[in-house]
């Protein structure tokens, strides 16, 4: 937990720069509770609709074809958490 909270801290790249590094791995691993996680957090840190896509483009871009599959998951679970968060 310690190397998690150290990695995703604010820092040189803010904590929602860092969540957004990691929903674009997520999504080239093919991790979606990962996926979940991340997007959630990086939207609770402030993350904008275009940054997600834009995420969403370097994962797609860095992982092909099954990326862009993942990539349909991710914007399901955005339109699920904008829905929740109101």
């Amino acid at each position: 937990m310690e190397l998690e909270e150290k990695a995703f801290r604010n820092g040189s790249l803010s904590k929602k720069t860092k969540e957004l590094m990691a929903l674009s791995i997520s999504i080239v691993t093919k991790c979606e509770p990962c996926m979940e996680w991340h997007l959630d957090q990086a939207l609770q840190h402030g993350a904008t609709d275009e940054e997600i896509y834009e995420t969403i483009d370097v994962a797609i871009e860095m992982g092909g074809g099954q990326a862009g599959a993942y990539a349909r998951f991710v914007l399901k679970a955005m339109e699920y958490f904008k829905q929740k968060n109101g």
